[in-house]
């Protein structure tokens, strides 16, 4: 989440007048994040989410992300839930940028996880795959496989400004991506951007999943690898094993890997480690000037694709073997 685009008072009054929420009694701007526009919105009706969706979101992808959401809610998954205005439709438009409301959900999401929330978020993860699974919409993962080496070829010219050899290391990584990369493995819908920021607890139990808007069809086990990359690191760039296995223990409670996921996970795991690491460099050359957002440190993930690179087993992430 973050704010790009301003808002006046006014144009809001005037949005909100399409939807029951009643008057207007505050709203502010939510700097976390990359991606879109946020708001906290306070209204008689209660507390919501306001979205403005920005120019990485293609707005012919708002369906599925409004769908997925009400579809997952429809399923007891706890997420937001889209609020249709008095015409019937989630999404209209304010400040020039496609927009919707989503309800609020309590909770907070936390700074240093532990053992315990690493397997909470692994149960979540995997219950949301099975509840998706009969989602009949489909969207392409647009920061694939496929899509990685463009995405490099936009910032590789200043890559070695932020770390010295980084364009050579990750050039040579994209080489064996490429060569590399597993095909036949179980697909459906996935999150593919389940951080630690996007996941709320309320005293210490799992409260809800945020921010589905990178959700596409892909491979399933490279969701969970997301996660490993994003729960089970030590801020010495070290991976906790014991955080690792009760993630992919957790999401085994519900879903059980196939041994073909198992034997890939190392290679979904330098995956995954590579395209935040690229669209990190990519934010961080290419903040909009004004923009109410702190890019984040691409240089973090070079340190865990080094682990990835050195790891050849299930073992390695503490799964049983």
């Amino acid at each position: 989440m973050a704010v790009y685009t301003d808002v006046t008072d006014a144009d809001l009054v005037a949005f909100l007048e399409a939807f029951d929420l009643g008057t207007l009694l505050s709203f502010k701007g939510i700097a976390e994040g990359v991606e879109n526009s946020n708001f906290l919105l306070r209204t008689e009706a209660g507390n919501f989410i306001l979205t403005l969706y920005e120019k990485r979101v293609r707005e012919g992808d708002l369906p599925f992300f409004i769908g997925l959401m009400e579809h997952l809610a429809a399923r007891g998954l706890s997420c937001p839930l889209p609020v249709r205005a008095r015409d019937g439709e989630a999404l209209h438009r304010l400040a020039g940028r496609p927009a919707a409301i989503v309800s609020f959900l309590e909770g907070m999401w936390v700074r240093r996880p532990r053992t315990a929330h690493c397997h909470a978020v692994g149960v979540a993860l995997a219950r949301m795959h099975e509840a998706a699974a009969d989602f009949t919409i489909t969207r392409a993962n647009g920061l694939a496989m496929p899509n990685w080496r463009p995405l490099f070829e936009t910032a590789r010219a200043r890559a070695d400004g932020i770390e010295p050899g980084l364009e050579a290391f990750l050039a040579a990584e994209l080489d064996f991506l490429e060569a590399n990369w597993p095909t036949g493995l179980p697909t459906g819908v996935i999150h593919a951007d389940l951080f630690p920021d996007n996941v709320f607890f309320l005293r210490e139990e799992l409260s809800g999943l945020i921010d589905f808007y990178f959700a596409c069809n892909d491979l399933l086990a490279y969701d969970l690898s997301i996660c490993v990359n994003a729960w089970c690191f030590e801020p010495d760039m070290t991976l906790n094993v014991t955080k690792a296995k009760a993630l992919i223990d957790g999401y085994e409670s519900v879903r059980k890997l196939e041994p073909e996921e198992r034997d890939a996970f190392h290679i979904l795991a330098r995956g995954s480690a590579i395209r935040f690491l690229l669209t990190r460099l990519f934010d961080w050359v290419n903040v909009p000037p004004g923009a109410l957002v702190t890019p984040k440190d691409p240089l973090e993930y070079v340190r865990r694709l080094r682990f990835h690179q050195r790891a050849t087993k299930p073992g390695d992430y503490g799964m049983e073997l």
